[in-house]
């Protein structure tokens, strides 16, 4: 029996549940992107070849197809402010977790993912390199998470890893929405910090050339928020996330200016 056809049995009378197909509401960015690696079979497996030695990280999107009662997957990526999707075909397990496994599934066997962790794909040349690489985290680091209990002890509530502004593809680490704050908490390899960047011996003009387009792309940030009319609060990995903290919550509570701002993230 085809997958089309168990699915037209299953939900002949009736639409699948939602818990088949639907995330979890209100889930944070962190457990949507840990269930897509849990399906996955781990982060390393979530890649996508964009070629010229790019790669992107991977989802995949279950979809109900209300009139005919069946879920599709596709895999969808980010590529230069376009986000790519492609069909990989229809799942019709009965719960999203092994929907989500079907997709992945899916997709290595259409030879739509690479493996991040070979030589052969990565960008790191070597172990140690990579080894560097997993250590510095996009997202959800140590300081940030020291940082943000200290604020919410401090009464302030934000949102985490989101985009001050929805059109703009740039994400924050704490966003404090009414006072139109924005804080970065920047890592000292991937944003250069001038303290503590070493460049990496292997590939040395390829990291040298990545980072800088990371310090640029800070600027760029930087400058479309303010114009905005947000101010930004950038911070080292290396502050002290106490003295961090107390920046915050002085711009938030209004006791620092904008302009006080800018002074204080060039110490």
């Amino acid at each position: 029996m085809t997958s089309s056809a168990r699915s037209d049995q299953r939900w002949a009378d009736k639409p699948p549940d939602p818990r088949a197909w639907k995330g979890r509401k209100g889930r944070s960015r962190q457990a949507a992107s840990t269930e897509q690696d849990r399906a996955a079979g781990g982060p390393d497996r979530r890649w996508v070849d964009l070629g010229d030695g790019r790669q992107a990280r991977a989802s995949v999107e279950l979809k109900l197809l209300p009139r005919t009662r069946r879920i599709r997957a596709y895999l969808r990526w980010s590529d230069r402010g376009r986000s790519p999707a492609r069909y990989l075909g229809e799942v019709e397990h009965a719960t999203r977790r092994e929907n989500l496994a079907e997709g992945w599934r899916l997709a290595w066997g259409l030879g739509l993912l690479a493996t991040l962790d070979t030589a052969q794909t990565s960008w790191a040349k070597s172990p140690a390199v990579r080894a560097v690489m997993r250590a510095n985290k996009a997202r959800d680091t140590g300081p940030e998470r020291r940082i943000r209990s200290l604020v919410h002890k401090a009464g302030l509530r934000y949102r985490v890893n989101a985009r001050p502004l929805a059109a703009l593809r740039r994400t924050a680490d704490l966003v404090f929405p009414t006072a139109r704050v924005a804080v970065f908490v920047d890592g000292c390899y991937w944003h250069g910090c001038p303290e503590h960047y070493r460049p990496a011996r292997a590939n040395e003009q390829f990291w040298r050339e990545k980072i800088d387009r990371n310090r640029a792309r800070d600027r760029e940030t930087d400058q479309l928020l303010a114009g905005a009319g947000w101010t930004v609060i950038r911070i080292w990995e290396h502050e002290s996330p106490v003295d961090a903290a107390g920046r915050i919550e002085k711009v938030v509570r209004g006791s620092t200016t904008p302009a006080d701002e800018i002074a204080l993230s060039a110490v």
